[in-house]
């Protein structure tokens, strides 16, 4: 069944926000360029750090608010455990979203929001676009072999990235025209030269996860993609760096964010028109 939350006579823009672990601070740099030009989305969804970002979106934090938040994460704070391949709790994550956006559902945010998430059970993509907030970032969250899977509502939740990590499909899905995304791993396809087990399993994940994007790409209007290789996925090392290359690289897709504004706009001004008697 096709949900729709928008009224059908007017244009919607959606906003995806991909996965990336803790360059998903990049994301903040777009946010920020985003608001200095006045510019509000109809929806939001995002893939694991992007369900994170995009529920603070979601529920109308300002850049400022998410940055004095992200300002003071450590990568303790998320990952209590940094043994290889021995899984963390993802608790963390849902300690930050209920401490300051509260113990609430989806549905009590001001932008309607999905995180993408895949049960490990039935090996599907699962959307949550309603039920508990923390919950539902968490198990978007949960890279495999780094946290454990989230359980939730009968299923053994893991990262959207699985199968998903650019979701402007959802977008699309829920009823927005155009969609732009973020994609602030656009070199996750790289290769390693060491035969070490962890670099290895780290570069298959990441060709999965290059193959995973297609599906973003296609349905989005449009990609900002940052430079973000010479940041690690894991480390929180260089914030201020990655919000500078997610804001420059939104200043420099500017033009064609704002064509794609202009159409929004346009139709609202035809649609007004209709409510008007003209008498000539």
């Amino acid at each position: 069944m096709k949900f729709n939350f928008f009224n059908k006579s007017d244009i919607k823009i959606g906003i995806a926000f991909g996965g990336g672990g803790t360059r998903g601070f990049t994301h903040l740099g777009v946010i920020k360029a985003l608001e200095e030009f006045g510019l509000k989305f109809d929806y939001v969804t995002g893939t694991s750090v992007g369900s994170f970002v995009g529920a603070f979106y979601s529920a109308g934090y300002s850049f400022q608010e998410m940055y004095d938040i992200a300002k003071n994460i450590r990568t303790k704070d998320i990952r209590s455990n940094m043994v290889p391949f021995v899984p963390s709790k993802i608790d963390g994550v849902g300690e930050i979203v209920t401490k300051n956006l509260g113990d609430i559902n989806i549905e009590d945010l001001k932008l309607p929001f999905s995180a993408v998430a895949v049960d490990l059970i039935s090996a599907k993509e699962v959307v949550l676009s309603k039920g508990n907030l923390a919950k539902a970032v968490m198990g978007s969250c949960a890279v495999p072999a780094i946290f454990q899977p989230v359980n939730y509502d009968g299923m053994l939740l893991a990262d959207g990235g699985l199968q998903n990590t650019i979701p402007s499909d959802i977008a699309r899905h829920y009823g927005c025209d155009y969609v732009i995304s973020v994609d602030v791993n656009k070199s996750r396809g790289y290769g390693t030269k060491s035969s070490k087990l962890t670099d290895v399993v780290m570069c298959s994940i990441r060709i999965l996860m290059k193959s995973n994007a297609v599906r973003g790409y296609m349905y989005s209007d449009l990609v900002i993609g940052p430079e973000t290789k010479r940041f690690k996925a894991t480390k929180t090392d260089g914030m201020e760096e990655m919000i500078e290359e997610g804001y420059n690289a939104t200043i420099d897709a500017m033009p064609a964010i704002m064509e794609i504004f202009a159409k929004k706009k346009k139709n609202r001004f035809e649609n007004d028109l209709k409510d008007i008697k003209f008498i000539d």
